[in-house]
């Protein structure tokens, strides 16, 4: 009980501290704010030998809790990734300051002058898993939108993100920002995550990243608003329609690219007319690339593959396995993703416009994807620089959560002595 009191001390003192840093960020000026990512950018290369070793002792940890291949490279950490890190805080530092744009204005018959403009959410909560790269992400997006951000990162990543922080914390200092701007939860105790979602007088907005078991526990739980990720279990339709040599290039790249990440394919949909040609074709692709596939029973007849079962569908697998199976026509591969989609990212690979115009408007996924990877299913992709998560739901941000989408708007309205009659 001393302990759980502590940690509640501990988090009640982080979010007042947010709250009052909040409160300064709100009109902080762009400059100051592009000067701490550039700032922050610049300290995570002076300090790469540094935070890569901290990264060693964060994957000696996720081996001997036994993460699977795919969750150990979302942890990893090395030269190449720190430069694709580095690049994205400096494509957030380089993007219009989205606080105090103007969305819409217009003048009353009363004389009355409107305005809608962004204004910051004030603190944003966040709560991830494994990936370190959303400590600096995260942390530069709600630093962008004019936000206090606190961060808390998985008992896997502790040592990563701890390095990872400071960087973005000498940042906010040489700017001349308050470093309580930007704040990483200092325990492993999962009560911190408990404190975080009830949290209400301090914390705005709370964005859970990870798999079905974290959000699902923050959905329940938070008494908070929640900006939800929640699985990618990603779909791509093979139409009669489509292109065999795109067909072999998107969907290898979809699912092998890196099978860790929310926009990797886990389902295969092929059109009857194609499973004996460019349907076969693809499946013996995928397994020469490494690829296990539970087929349906049409595509159990080809030589490698596994029989699918019930579990197969809908199922997020984050490793090198997909499931495939034939559908009738474009009806029965929408019917399929709406059964068994997650409204994340689904993508049709045809040559006939008209059916892609139907896969793009009668599907509601937060992405749709015409002979296009999923793998771009990705905020730096979509050029916001980085992205905080793909939300999922249908209020407020929908799809990438860049800086623009951290943000709420208010009204200006300014008369000259009017009054109402």
């Amino acid at each position: 009980m001393k302990d759980m009191e502590n940690i509640a001390e501990l988090m009640a003192d982080i979010g007042a501290r947010a709250k009052k840093a909040a409160a300064k960020l709100g009109f902080a000026s762009a400059e100051s704010k592009q000067a701490a990512l550039n700032s922050a950018a610049e300290a995570i290369w002076a300090q790469r030998t540094e935070i890569l070793a901290a990264n060693a002792k964060d994957l000696d940890y996720g081996r001997e809790k036994g993460l699977s291949d795919a969750m150990m490279d979302r942890l990893a950490l090395d030269e190449n990734r720190l430069r694709g890190v580095i690049e994205s805080l400096r494509s957030v530092a380089a993007q219009a300051d989205p606080v105090g744009e103007v969305l819409a204005e217009w003048t009353q018959p009363s004389g009355l002058h409107i305005q809608r403009v962004r204004t910051p959410l004030g603190v944003v909560g966040v709560i991830y898993e494994s990936r370190p790269n959303v400590t600096v992400d995260a942390g530069a997006l709600c630093l962008k939108a004019g936000n206090a951000v606190i961060l808390r990162g998985g008992s896997e990543s502790f040592h990563s993100s701890k390095a990872l922080h400071a960087c973005l914390v000498k940042g906010l200092k040489d700017a001349g920002l308050p470093e309580d701007a930007i704040q990483l939860v200092p325990t492993r105790d999962r009560a911190a995550v408990s404190e975080m979602l009830t949290m209400t007088d301090t914390i705005d907005v709370i964005v859970p990243r990870g798999g079905k078991g974290l959000v699902g526990l923050v959905q329940r739980e938070a008494r908070v608003p929640v900006f939800a990720h929640l699985e990618g279990i990603v779909h791509i339709y093979i139409d009669a329609a489509a292109d065999p040599e795109k067909v072999l290039k998107v969907v290898l790249n979809a699912k092998t690219r890196r099978t860790g990440i929310c926009g990797a394919a886990e389902c295969l949909l092929i059109h009857r007319d194609l499973a004996d040609s460019i349907g076969k074709g693809i499946i013996k692709a995928l397994i020469d690339a490494g690829v296990e596939v539970h087929a349906d029973e049409t595509l159990s007849r080809i030589d490698g593959t596994t029989p699918a079962t019930s579990d197969d569908w809908g199922r997020e697998y984050l490793d090198m396995i997909i499931a495939a199976r034939v559908v009738a026509d474009l009806d029965e591969a929408m019917e399929h993703i709406r059964t068994y989609g997650s409204n994340h990212t689904d993508c049709i690979l045809t040559e006939d416009a008209r059916i892609a115009r139907r896969f793009m408007t009668e599907l509601d996924s937060a992405i749709l994807m015409h002979n296009a990877s999923t793998q771009f299913a990705d905020g730096g992709e979509f050029g916001m620089g980085a992205e905080i998560g793909i939300a999922t739901g249908k209020m407020h941000a929908r799809g990438p959560v860049g800086a623009a989408q951290l943000t709420s708007f208010k009204y200006l309205v300014t008369g000259d002595g009017t009054v109402r009659g």
